[in-house]
């Protein structure tokens, strides 16, 4: 008998009854917690699942606004502690605690009750009890109330129902356990967009979020206002239907750009309803025209936002991020068609009324067509040597798992290094994992696109092949890392070199750096060790604290460069402790002043810029 056949008789053996084991529900969840939240994360991120117990929570309060109870609800966030507090109707008192500890109780499977909500499996709730160290419901309903607490999802206090004087509503709080979520800070910078878009989907709701008030007017045309960093080409247009409501404009940035949603639910990922809305608004437009368009000179520079409500709508997963209904009732009125009837109807109404608006829009697509003819050759070239490129491509060392075909945790950490010169990228393809970190190789400082048109990026072998490689070249469909990731050198011509790469990105893919995808590397300025221990530190702070726990005259190595860090060292920050800064967009950066101050012929100020952000190097003396 050989080894598998030895191993194969072992583990038969040990498949015995009692190997068979039945789970408590919240233990389930507490063993599993990705199966119901996604990743974990420690905050930092606006997808970690602190994120998504919050949104679960709210998602209730949410459902009682929809069906016309309760126009205000209160968030409270202090000391990693959260408070939600709705005036809907208030749980049915004889059941808060099976709604709270029960899996697949709910009402949400009774569609009299809430016809289009969010949260339709019973386990949402469930999840956020069993990942808290501590969890409590309190239910106020016609002049009484009914309160359960929970420890780790386990019963701790099961109270009496008794008078009270409160209005109508639920409060839940809960304190996310560390346990299963280590150290983790809410941050409002994460919080508060999660609430601007409830109450843009929720016209008449006010979100209290720790004293600050958030409500809207006008829906999704303040949603848009909210984000773009364009101007507008022609005043937004804003759409309302029977469980519809969409808004788009033009600006002169490259690329779409589209926010969607399922009965409130922020569907980062599309789904069926945006590939229809994305179709059918090209369409129309198309077909109102009479000329032969086409769909990419229509959408390119597009921003919009489409909303929909769903009855049973059927998600990709438990944090709802993409839908896959077919079926938008149970009569079989698809998603699709309703979409494009909607579309085909008001968008044309709308341009046969607006006539600015037509003359407009008419331009940018024209502008568009031209620009695309002007490039034709350029663009058919590039693509062709692209394509030998990845046969062999020098400058990508790429991964085995990418994020446009995994599923699962891995799709989310999938990245990209983007790095400049041989011995950095050595170092980190060296200690990288090559199933999911990808690394493209840069030849000196790239190119300063400001102010040129998408033909540089063509034209330039290496913008060319990076697009290729990042495979975004038509949309952000293909994107095949879900992390694309700046590494430079802690100097000027790193600084430097980061700003090249950021232009490039504004100037031609902004969507990808306002979805969140792009990143600047942190590595560590000193390293600071005696025989028995080593720290790295990436601030002066971290070094002077070292230095101080190590005791005296420990060796204190500066890291000039990235090269200078063998790549046994390197995997210490590229792993599980790697260190991210997103780079992020607000509203009030326009992306024409944006790239003129760092980018254009202003000299001065973005050397004093670049002086002002570098970490100073100190004199290595302890």
């Amino acid at each position: 008998m050989n080894e598998t056949e030895k191993d194969i008789q072992i583990a038969d053996n040990n498949y015995r009854e009692e190997n068979i084991v039945t789970l408590e529900w919240q233990e389930h969840i507490r063993r599993r917690p990705g199966m119901y939240i996604g990743k974990l994360g420690d905050g930092s991120s606006y997808d970690d699942g602190i994120y998504v117990l919050l949104k679960e929570v709210l998602d209730n309060a949410i459902d009682e606004f929809m069906m016309g109870y309760g126009k205000t609800i209160e968030v409270t966030i202090e000391n990693g502690s959260v408070a939600v507090r709705d005036h809907g109707r208030g749980v049915p008192l004889g059941k808060v605690k099976d709604v709270c500890s029960k899996m697949n109780t709910g009402a949400k499977y009774d569609s009299k009750a809430f016809k289009k909500s969010v949260g339709l499996n019973g386990v949402g709730i469930k999840a956020v009890n069993a990942l808290s160290s501590s969890f409590a419901m309190e239910c106020f309903r016609e002049g009484q109330m009914k309160a359960v607490e929970f420890v780790q999802g386990v019963l701790s206090n099961d109270r009496e129902i008794v008078p009270t004087t409160s209005p109508n509503g639920t409060y839940v709080s809960f304190t996310p356990d560390v346990e299963i979520f280590g150290e983790y800070h809410y941050r409002d910078e994460h919080i508060e967009p999660l609430l601007k878009n409830y109450v843009f989907l929720n016209i008449g709701l006010t979100i209290v979020f720790n004293d600050k008030k958030f409500s809207s007017k006008n829906g999704l045309e303040d949603l848009l206002n909210e984000n773009l960093t364009s101007e507008e080409l022609y005043p937004i247009i804003h759409l309302f239907g029977e469980d519809i409501e969409v808004a788009i404009t033009h600006t002169n940035q490259y690329g779409e750009e589209y926010y969607s949603f399922v009965n409130g639910q922020h569907t980062t990922q599309g789904g069926t309803h945006l590939a229809a809305f994305r179709e059918a608004t090209a369409r129309v437009i198309k077909e109102f025209y009479n000329r032969n368009f086409e769909y990419s000179d229509i959408r390119n520079g597009m921003v919009a936002a489409i909303s929909i409500k769903v009855e049973e709508p059927v998600f990709e997963s438990q944090t709802k991020t993409k839908l896959g209904s077919k079926e938008m009732t149970p009569n079989g009125i698809s998603v699709s068609k309703h979409i494009n009837d909607f579309l085909k109807k008001e968008l044309d109404n709308y341009l046969h009324k607006n006539a600015d608006t037509v003359e407009v829009l008419q331009k940018k697509i024209l502008d568009s067509e031209k620009e695309r003819k002007a490039i034709a050759g350029v663009t058919k070239l590039a693509r062709e040597r692209a394509k030998k490129a990845n046969l062999h491509n020098k400058k990508l060392r790429d991964c085995r798992i990418h994020y446009n075909d995994a599923k699962g945790d891995d799709r989310d950490k999938t990245c990209i290094f983007i790095t400049e010169g041989d011995s950095a990228s050595g170092s980190i393809t060296k200690s990288r994992d090559p199933n999911l970190q990808a690394v493209f190789s840069l030849r000196g400082k790239p190119l300063n696109c400001f102010g040129l048109t998408k033909k540089i990026v063509y034209e330039n072998e290496e913008f060319n092949l990076l697009q290729a490689a990042l495979n975004i070249e038509e949309n952000m469909d293909g994107l095949r890392y879900n992390k694309v990731i700046i590494a430079t050198d802690a100097d000027t011509d790193g600084m430097h070199i980061r700003l090249l790469l950021l232009t490039f990105f504004l100037q031609f893919f902004p969507d990808l750096i306002k979805k969140g995808h792009v990143y600047i590397l942190q590595t560590p300025l000193f390293r600071v060790r005696n025989k028995k221990k080593t720290l790295y530190c990436y601030t002066e702070e971290e070094r002077l604290s070292a230095i101080e726990e190590l005791g005296p005259n420990p060796e204190i190595t500066r890291f000039k460069g990235l090269g200078e860090i063998s790549p046994d060292e390197f995997r210490n920050f590229i792993g599980e402790d790697i260190r991210l800064d997103r780079v992020t967009m607000r509203k009030e950066d326009l992306l024409k002043e944006l790239l003129e101050f760092y980018m254009g012929k202003n000299t001065p100020e973005r050397q004093s810029f670049i002086i002002e952000n570098l970490v100073v190097e100190e004199d290595e003396v302890a």
